[in-house]
């Protein structure tokens, strides 16, 4: 149609304009998704309608929808800018591997390695700094240092030639699924642009001996959606570290206010803060670490809204709990659907989550592909804010991911492989169809917490 052209190629300006100006770029130390910045707010906390809040939040839905990036940008491509970034604001604690992806520099991950394999890293001035016992899942991290001098990539390629049977890795670091790992946006600003969703159904609180766990960033406990919530937390020496990515998801699994429901409000939480705000945050072994803490408590369904490279740690870990009988639900990415898989997602046994928008389309920056299990509304929807205001407007699979598990917990309250398999079953018969992209179906829909429960 002619009368839309101009506002397409200004939408297609505006993009190159945030590209050309960084503002695509995450802003923390888990940033490595297309992050946007966050919306100022006028005063009091009172956006306008037609205010900056409204329309760059307008923009920004807009942009993300359209497929097609200008000038040969691919979301891809601005994941390895984001990336790049992120290693360059911590030298000295992260360092690339070869293909790029941040790991923990000069340290390698072991599982359960030989005593030829720990003579062979001794042998080559490797020391060993750390050691988990996991009886959970019947095996044992260790964590290897490498010595000034020797390139992290041929210690490890010494170490696997001399130990072929174990299993040795670089310490990857893994980031949130979210299209913004900080929500953004009051969703009071962004209510015309989604004034006729439907209203959310309130959901069912589940009953009191339902749990759920959560491997992410910290929780904001203070916040009013977490009031009467029950919330065991591990990580960070018992200090609190609330982040947004990580209360935006408890939230969304959990959290119960008088304007906000989360999928399954009652439910007790197991929160696994895998940052504690280092810039280390989100390694491999912090994330097996907490999924053996959850294996430990029994804790049935676990979700992981984290992407990364595959690695063979974090696989090992993930193939026991599945093997137990929990059910791990994990955020697909977005990477775009032409980007090689992300993991844990992609993993054999996984609950792979994409997100879909208002029309149960599914986001054009979402991950495709056999990981795909069930789909979940990822796109103008509201979740529990650090600050003011409260609640802010949220996007990507991040926030689809939780919304699944928090459906599946009551299914399996504790780990069982047989009950595993009936409580998938039993959700995708409760799932609807919506075409490709969307693996078993669509769940979820009346959780959606729309702009217009804000007004």
């Amino acid at each position: 149609m002619p009368t839309l052209r101009p506002t397409y190629s200004l939408l297609r300006s505006c993009r190159c304009l945030l590209l050309a100006l960084g503002l695509l770029a995450g802003a923390g130390p888990a940033a490595a998704q297309i992050g946007l910045p966050g919306l100022p707010q006028l005063p009091g906390g009172l956006p306008s309608r037609l205010g900056d809040n409204g329309l760059r939040d307008r923009l920004r839905e807009k942009l993300l929808d359209t497929a097609e990036l200008p000038g040969k940008v691919s979301l891809d491509q601005l994941r390895a800018l984001n990336m790049r970034q992120l290693l360059q604001r911590h030298p000295a604690q992260l360092e690339p591997d070869p293909a790029g992806f941040p790991i923990v520099r000069k340290e390698i991950l072991a599982w359960s390695p030989s005593e030829a394999g720990l003579a062979a890293a001794a042998a080559a001035g490797l020391t060993l700094t750390g050691r988990q016992e996991m009886p959970e899942v019947g095996q044992v991290l260790v964590t290897l240092r490498v010595p000034d001098g020797i390139a992290t990539a041929d210690a490890l390629a010494r170490l696997r030639a001399a130990d072929p049977d174990s299993s040795y890795d670089f310490n990857h670091v893994y980031t949130g699924a979210g299209a913004n790992d900080a929500p953004d946006a009051d969703p009071a600003a962004a209510r015309d642009n989604a004034g006729s969703l439907p209203r959310t159904k309130p959901a069912r609180a589940v009953g009191g001996d339902v749990r759920v766990g959560l491997v992410d960033s910290g929780i904001d406990g203070s916040h009013e959606v977490f009031e009467n919530a029950r919330i065991v937390r591990w990580g960070c020496d018992g200090a609190a570290h609330p982040a947004p990515h990580g209360t935006a998801v408890g939230a969304l699994m959990i959290g119960k206010s008088e304007r906000f429901t989360g999928a399954a409000p009652g439910a007790k939480l197991y929160a696994a803060d895998i940052y504690c705000d280092q810039p280390t945050g989100g390694s491999a072994s912090r994330i097996v670490q907490a999924l053996a803490w959850l294996a430990r408590e029994q804790v049935g369904v676990i979700n992981i809204s984290l992407v990364g490279p595959p690695n063979q740690m974090l696989g090992r870990v993930v193939q026991a709990m599945v093997a137990r009988g929990h059910l791990l639900v994990a955020a697909v990415g977005n990477d775009g659907p032409a980007a090689p898989p992300l993991y844990p997602a992609s993993y054999p046994g996984v609950i792979g989550v994409t997100g879909i928008d208002p029309k149960r389309r599914p986001l054009p920056e979402a991950a495709r592909g056999p990981q795909v299990m069930f789909a979940a509304p990822g796109s103008q929807m509201a979740a529990a804010a650090i600050g003011t205001p409260p609640y802010k407007l949220v996007r990507g699979t991040s926030f689809a991911s939780p919304l699944v598990a928090a459906l599946l917990a009551p299914r399996l309250p504790t780990p069982s492989p047989a009950q595993a398999a009936e409580a998938v079953s039993a959700l995708a018969a409760d799932a609807s169809a919506a075409g490709d992209g969307t693996g078993r179906g669509v769940v979820a829909e009346n959780l959606r917490v729309p702009p217009s429960a804000f007004r």
